[in-house]
């Protein structure tokens, strides 16, 4: 049988993620908000719930169900957190982080210039997931990269050693 179609839809990318959170509406009305996201498709479950939504974030595709706990779906909110985080660069992190956090982020790690080359923070949105934000401000080889973590100091939480 020859294949006709693609067999990745246009516009999604190999590596898509996929979120499950509590009243999906609410969730998609803050990632507009949060993240400048665009609502590309909604479909409804029979009982109301959200089947599926694809939002589009910058240049990326982020996609979202209702929790199904009869099917295995849970949120953070039902699993106690998640250990997974979404990065986003952004042009201006600032204004983003900024908008970001008027929505409803709380802030687990504060914006600042890191080691590594970017103006980088970590957020949790209201639904439990993990962001992080930044804007890349400097280029670093590996090996810079590697002799700048080395000189961090973790007894005092973020920062390097003075």
């Amino acid at each position: 049988m020859t294949q006709t179609h693609a067999r990745r839809p246009d516009g999604i990318s190999t590596l898509t993620p996929y979120l499950t959170v509590r009243d999906a509406p609410a969730a998609i009305s803050f990632y507009q908000r949060a993240f400048g996201a665009q609502e590309q498709q909604r479909i409804p479950g029979p009982d109301g719930r959200l089947l599926h939504a694809r939002l589009r974030v910058g240049d990326s595709v982020l996609m979202m169900t209702e929790e199904f706990p009869e099917f295995g779906g849970k949120s953070p909110a039902a699993l106690g957190g998640s250990p997974v985080s979404l990065h986003l660069y952004f042009d201006d992190v600032d204004a983003a982080w900024q908008r970001a956090v008027a929505a409803g982020c709380e802030v687990t790690m504060p914006l600042a210039d890191t080691f590594w080359g970017d103006r980088f923070g970590a957020l949790c949105d209201p639904f439990g997931h993990q962001w992080s934000l930044a804007s890349h401000v400097r280029d670093m080889t590996t090996e810079e990269i590697i002799a700048a973590a080395a000189e961090l100091d973790f007894s005092a939480g973020c920062g390097a050693k003075e």
